[in-house]
C-alpha cells in the first residue's frame, strides 16, 4: 500500500524540459523565456519533491489577464449604470470633455466629483438655478457622468417625466416607485418649477423631495426659477417643497450666459458659410 509519502513523490515526479523550458544546473526546470524556475524543491513528509511553482513571466501574464478581466467587469458595470441612470440618452454626452468652457462654474462641478466621499457622507446636494439655456443640466450631467465612470450609480431625471409615470401608478406602486429612486447615492432632478401647478402634482413632487431628504442622500435640483422665488413661495404647496431643497442642496447660480443661442449662432454662421450666404 503506498503510504502519503510515496504519492507525494509520485505526484510530483521529474519531469523532462518542454519546449520553452530547460534543466538549470540546479536540476530544476526553468523557463526558457524569463529564466526562472518552475520547479521549487522542498522536502515533504521525509522525501525531497520538486512541485511546480510559477515563473515571473507567467505570474505576470496572469496578473495582467486578471487586471484585462477586472477592467473589462468594470467597463460592463459603467455601460449597465449609464443605460439605467440616464432617462434621457442625451445626458451621455453631457461630460467634462465634451465641455467648451462656457460656463465659469465648471470647476465646481468637478470640485464636487473630487470631494463626493465627503458630499456623500453628508447628504450635500446642489440647487442649480439661473435662466433658461446657460448650462444647469449640462452641468449635472458631467457630475452624473463622472461619478459613474468611477462606478457610483447615479439616475438623473426630470419632475416631467416623474409625474407622467406616477400618474399612471396606484397609490403603492407611486411609493414604491419613488422608493427605489432613493437606491441611487445620487439623484439628479431636472427642470423643478416647470410641473403643473395642480394639487395632485406638488404632492407627488413633495412627496419625491420629501422622500430624498428622508433617505439621508445627495441630491442636485435644477430650475429656472430665482432664488428669490424659492425663498419667497407663493404658497404653502411650494414652501413645503422649496424649504426642503433649500435646507439639503447649496445653491448655486449657473451664469447668465445664454449657451444654447451661442450655439444655435455658431451652427447659424457655419451653415452660411456652406451655402455661400451671407
Amino acid at each position: 500500500m503506498n503510504t502519503l509519502s510515496d504519492l507525494l513523490y509520485n505526484m510530483f515526479a521529474d519531469r523532462q524540459p518542454a519546449e520553452d523550458e530547460y534543466l538549470g544546473n540546479d536540476g530544476l526546470i526553468y523557463c526558457a523565456k524569463c529564466h526562472t524556475p518552475r520547479q521549487a524543491r522542498v522536502e515533504m513528509l521525509g522525501k525531497i519533491v520538486t512541485p511546480p511553482v510559477m515563473c515571473v513571466c507567467k505570474r505576470e501574464a496572469e496578473v495582467n489577464a486578471e487586471t484585462d478581466r477586472k477592467q473589462r467587469e468594470f467597463q460592463e458595470r459603467v455601460a449597465q449604470l449609464k443605460a439605467d441612470g440616464f432617462q434621457d440618452k442625451a445626458f451621455l454626452d453631457y461630460t467634462f470633455a465634451n465641455d467648451k468652457g462656457y460656463n465659469p462654474e465648471m470647476e465646481k462641478a468637478r470640485l464636487y466629483v473630487e470631494r463626493w466621499e465627503e458630499m456623500r457622507e453628508n447628504a450635500t446636494g446642489l440647487l442649480l438655478w439661473g435662466d433658461v439655456g446657460t448650462g444647469k443640466t449640462f452641468f449635472a450631467g458631467c457630475i452624473a457622468n463622472a461619478l459613474i465612470e468611477r462606478g457610483v450609480p447615479v439616475l438623473m431625471t426630470n419632475f416631467a417625466r416623474i409625474l407622467n409615470t406616477l400618474t399612471d401608478l396606484r397609490s403603492e406602486e407611486r411609493n414604491r416607485f419613488i422608493d427605489e429612486m432613493n437606491i441611487y447615492p445620487l439623484l439628479i432632478l431636472d427642470d423643478l418649477g416647470i410641473e403643473r401647478n395642480s394639487e395632485f402634482a406638488l404632492e407627488q413632487v413633495f412627496n419625491v423631495i420629501d422622500s430624498r431628504y428622508r433617505s439621508g442622500k445627495p441630491l442636485i435640483v435644477t430650475t429656472n426659477l430665482t432664488l428669490n422665488e424659492l425663498k419667497n413661495p407663493a404658497d404653502l404647496a411650494h414652501a413645503r417643497i422649496y424649504d426642503r431643497v433649500l435646507e439639503r442642496c447649496v445653491p448655486l447660480r449657473i451664469n447668465n450666459r445664454n449657451i444654447r443661442k451661442d450655439n444655435a449662432k455658431v451652427q447659424m454662421e457655419r451653415a452660411k458659410a456652406l451655402f455661400g450666404a451671407t
